[in-house]
C-alpha cells in the first residue's frame, strides 16, 4: 500500500514514515500544503496521512482541494487540533478518519487498517483467496494450514495482489505498492520477490500472464 504523510515535524515526519516502511508501507514524506497538493497530482496514492498545521497551505485547504477535485483517496487527519469542534470540521471536509496528536503508532497503524478496509468494502481483517492468508495486523501469512514467514517486502507484494484477487498487476503497479521516494529499485525486483513468494508458498500460489503481469487466484 503506497501511503502520503504530510507532516511539518521533522522529527515526528521521520519516525513515523520509518515506521510505516517497517510496516511494509511504501511511505512517501512531505512537509507543506503545496507539496501535498503537487504529490496528489503526481502519483495515485491509497491513503493520506495529514497534518493541519501546515506551511504554505493549511492542512483544512489541502482537505477541501483534494475533495473538490473528486479525488476519493481516504485521508485520515493527524493534528495536534484535537477539539471536537476540529474534528467534526475536519470529518465534514472530507476526511474518513482523525486522529490527535501525540499518537501511538499502534493506534495509528491499526486506524489505516480499519480504514483500508473500509474504503475496499470489507469487515474481515484478514486478506485470503481461500488458498493463501494474510493479516495485516500480525504480518502472519499461510498457505493451508502451514504459517510462512515473509520480509516486508514479500508481505507488501504480497497484500497487493491479495487485496485484489483475480486482477493482474504490472511490474509499475507492484512496484509502486512496494517502494516510496528515493528507495531504490533493482531492475529485477519484483521477480526476485515473485520467486522468492512462490518458493515459500507453491509454485501455484501466483500466476504470471505474460506480458502483462501477476495475479493470484479468486476464491473458488
Amino acid at each position: 500500500m503506497r501511503v502520503l504523510l504530510v507532516e511539518d515535524d521533522p522529527m515526528i515526519g521521520r519516525s513515523v514514515q520509518q515506521a510505516l516502511r517497517e510496516a511494509s508501507y511504501a511511505a512517501d514524506w512531505v512537509e507543506d500544503g503545496p507539496a501535498a497538493l503537487t504529490a496528489l497530482l503526481a502519483d495515485t496514492y491509497d491513503m493520506v496521512l495529514l497534518d493541519l498545521g501546515l506551511p504554505g497551505l493549511d492542512g483544512m485547504e489541502v482537505l477541501q482541494r483534494l475533495r473538490a477535485r473528486a479525488n476519493p483517496v481516504p485521508v485520515l487527519v493527524i493534528s495536534a487540533r484535537d477539539s471536537t469542534f476540529e474534528r467534526v470540521g475536519g470529518l465534514d471536509a472530507g476526511a474518513d478518519d482523525y486522529l490527535g496528536k501525540p499518537f501511538e503508532m499502534t493506534e495509528l497503524l491499526a486506524r489505516m487498517r480499519a480504514l483500508a478496509r473500509r474504503h475496499g468494502g470489507s469487515a474481515s481483517p484478514v486478506l485470503t483467496n481461500g488458498v493463501l492468508r494474510l493479516d495485516p495486523s500480525t504480518h502472519e501469512c499461510s498457505a493451508g494450514a502451514e504459517p510462512v514467514r515473509l520480509t516486508a517486502r514479500e508481505f507488501s507484494l504480497l497484500q497487493a495482489l491479495l487485496a485484489r484477487p483475480g486482477a493482474i498487476l504490472s511490474r509499475t503497479e507492484l512496484e509502486r505498492q512496494i517502494y516510496g521516494w528515493n528507495e531504490e529499485v533493482e531492475s529485477n525486483a519484483v521477480e526476485f520477490l515473485i520467486h522468492s513468494l512462490r518458493k515459500k508458498l507453491g509454485s501455484s500460489a501466483i500466476t504470471n500472464v505474460r506480458g502483462v503481469g501477476w495475479m493470484v487466484s479468486k476464491a473458488a
